[in-house]
């Protein structure tokens, strides 16, 4: 591997990071569009972590702090460039902002269905918190019927 570096992503990275993650990424989200990602670097411009490799991009994720929990999204390497610690790399990272913006636990949104991502998360001290539910509704949408 050559020169691994991870830092913030700029405005001008952002059309880039949606097209890596339909390479990269498992599933989609309601934000995965350039608004969404304008959004978010407009609030937290330091939230959307990248990892260049010889300033190719190889890895993202998304280490959100609202002042009271550290939310990691998006945890995502270009699949020719797994089983290099990048991942790894991108978490140390995240958990460094945390800690310097005084964030005292992190939760990860992992898919159940990412079978394949399950072991990396667990080898970074992360396992499900099996008390929890997470409960979703789609602001601006009528509530769902329960049956």
């Amino acid at each position: 591997m050559g020169d691994l570096h991870i830092g913030p992503a700029s405005a001008d990275d952002l059309s880039a990071v949606l097209d890596f993650w339909k390479t990269a990424a498992e599933g989609t989200s309601i934000s995965d569009d350039l608004a969404g990602v304008e959004r978010l670097h407009e609030r937290d411009p330091r939230a959307l972590l990248l990892a260049r490799c010889d300033g190719e991009l190889v890895g993202t994720v998304i280490a959100g702090f609202d002042g009271w929990r550290c939310h990691l999204y998006r945890l995502a390497v270009h699949p020719g460039h797994r089983r290099r610690a990048i991942g790894t790399a991108l978490l140390a990272a995240a958990e460094e902002r945390f800690a310097a913006l005084g964030g005292r636990r992190a939760d990860a949104m992992v898919l159940d269905r990412n079978e394949r991502a399950h072991p990396a998360w667990e080898a970074a001290g992360y396992g499900p918190q099996e008390q929890w539910t997470r409960w979703v509704k789609r602001i601006g949408s009528p509530p769902v019927p329960r049956s």
